[in-house]
C-alpha cells in the first residue's frame, strides 16, 4: 500500500513537469490574453485521513476444543449432535465398557492376590528375622525370606499402580464436554470403532462462544511492518456483502508462512458477533487502518507540490511574490490575494496520497492554489461534404 502511494507521488511530479512544459509551449504559441489559463484552488477543509493494508483471512471461534478419546473401542451412545449447546461436564458420548470393565475386574483380582502374598511374606519375614537375631536359623534362610518379602511388596505396589490406570481408562469411556459451547463438528457415529494409537481420534469439535469470534488474516511481508496491535479493522464476508464488520488487531504473530514463494504473517483480529452472522470458516476481506486520523485540517497533496514560475504567471496577469525565492515544494503552499500569488510555510502531518494534514500555517476555510487550469481551444472541424445535387441549408 505504501509503495502504491510513493508511485502516485512520483506520477504527480511527472505530471506537474509535463504541465509546466505544456504551459510554456502554449504561451509561446498564443498571446496571453487568449491563453485561457486559470488557477485551480481548493479550500482547507476538515476531513479524515486513512492509510490501510488489505488482506484475506478466515473467521474462527476464539476458543475451539477438539474432544477425543484416549482408549480404543466402539462408540456405544451419542447424546449430542451438530449445533447442540452443551455445558462443561455434560455427558456427550459413551463407549462400550464391557472390555474395560473386564480388564478392571482382572486387575482387581491380581491386586487382591498380590496383597495376600505380600501380607504372608511379610509375616514370614518378621518371624525369621527374630529367629535370625537369636541365631536359630542360618543367614541363607533369612536372606531368602527377605528376598521373597521384597518381591511380594514390589508386586503389590505394581498392581496398585496398574489398577489406577485401568480405572482411568474406564473413566475415559464416558466422554463429557470440557467447556460450555456449541457442537460445530461430529466425526463419529454410534457403533463406529475408534482406535487410539499415537494420535487421539477427534470425536467432537466444540466452540466456546460464537458471539465472540476472531479473524486470522494473512498479511503480506511488505505490509506487516505497518500493522500494530490495537489498530482499527473493518472486514466483509461474501455471505453478507452489504454488512461491514468492525474489530481491532489483537496479535501480530511472529511465525512466517511461505507458500508459492509468498511470505505472509498471521494477524489475529477481534470480531464481535452478537447477531451470530459470522460463522466459522467464512472468508473475510480485511482492511487494517495503519493510519487513522479523524477530523483534521487538510489540503490536496498536489497543492504542496505546486511551485509557480514567475515568468509564466506574469504573462497571464498574476504576480508571484518576491518572497517566493527559495521556496520549495513539500512545506509550502500558495494562496491568491487579488492577482498576487503568496507563499505560506506550513507544518504537515499525515497523508493518504490525495490529502495531507496541515498542523500549522493555515486555518480552516482558507484557499490554496493546487494547480493550473488550461481551457481547451475551440477547434472547428472541416465542413461536411455533400452532394452537389442536394439542396443547401436555408440562409
Amino acid at each position: 500500500m505504501e509503495n502504491t502511494k510513493l508511485k502516485k507521488a512520483l506520477i504527480w511530479s511527472i505530471a506537474a513537469a509535463v504541465l509546466a512544459a505544456a504551459v510554456i509551449i502554449w504561451l509561446t504559441a498564443k498571446p496571453a490574453g487568449k491563453s485561457g489559463i486559470g488557477l485551480e484552488t481548493a479550500p482547507v477543509i476538515r476531513t479524515d485521513i486513512h492509510n490501510s493494508v488489505t488482506a484475506t483471512g478466515t473467521v474462527e471461534p476464539v476458543t475451539l476444543v477438539e474432544v477425543g478419546t484416549q482408549v480404543s473401542g466402539i462408540i456405544d451412545r451419542l447424546y449430542v449432535d451438530y449445533n447442540d449447546h452443551v455445558k462443561a461436564g455434560q455427558l456427550i458420548a459413551e463407549m462400550d465398557k464391557v472390555t474395560l470393565e473386564s480388564e478392571l475386574e482382572q486387575a482387581e483380582a491380581q491386586l487382591a492376590a498380590s496383597k495376600t502374598e505380600y501380607e504372608y511374606r511379610m509375616k514370614e519375614y518378621l518371624r525369621k528375622e527374630q529367629l535370625h537375631q537369636k541365631e536359630l536359623i542360618s543367614d541363607s534362610e533369612y536372606d531368602e525370606a527377605l528376598y521373597l518379602y521384597e518381591s511380594a511388596k514390589n508386586t503389590y505396589a505394581l498392581n496398585q499402580a496398574s489398577i489406577i490406570g485401568v480405572r482411568r481408562n474406564l473413566g475415559y469411556a464416558t466422554i463429557t464436554s470440557p467447556i460450555d459451547g456449541v457442537i460445530i463438528s461430529r466425526a463419529v457415529e454410534e457403533g463406529q470403532t475408534v482406535a487410539a494409537g499415537f494420535e487421539t481420534p477427534t470425536l467432537f469439535t466444540i466452540a466456546n462462544d460464537l458471539t465472540d469470534m476472531q479473524v486470522v488474516a494473512d498479511v503480506d511481508e511488505a505490509d506487516i511492518g505497518y500493522v500494530k496491535e490495537g489498530q482499527r479493522v473493518e472486514f466483509t464476508v461474501d455471505a453478507y456483502p452489504d454488512d461491514i464488520f468492525s474489530g481491532q488487531v489483537l496479535q501480530v504473530r511472529l511465525e512466517a508462512t511461505t507458500e508459492s514463494s509468498v511470505v505472509t504473517y498471521e494477524v489475529v483480529i477481534s470480531a464481535a458477533n452478537p447477531e451470530l452472522k459470522l460463522k466459522p470458516g467464512l472468508t473475510a476481506n480485511v482492511t487494517i487502518y495503519t493510519l487513522d486520523r479523524r477530523n483534521v485540517c487538510a489540503v490536496p497533496s498536489k497543492a504542496l507540490r505546486f511551485v509557480p514560475d514567475p515568468e509564466i504567471f506574469s504573462k497571464v496577469g498574476f504576480k508571484v511574490s518576491a518572497s517566493a525565492q527559495g521556496q520549495t515544494a513539500g512545506r509550502t503552499v500558495w494562496t491568491l490575494r487579488g492577482t498576487d500569488i503568496i507563499p505560506r510555510t506550513v507544518s504537515i502531518g499525515a497523508t493518504d496520497g490525495d490529502m495531507t494534514e496541515i498542523i500549522s500555517g493555515l486555518g480552516e476555510g482558507e484557499t490554496v492554489i493546487s494547480g493550473l487550469r488550461i481551457a481547451a481551444p475551440e477547434v472547428k472541424g472541416p465542413e461536411m461534404e455533400r452532394s452537389p445535387f442536394m439542396p443547401g441549408p436555408p440562409k
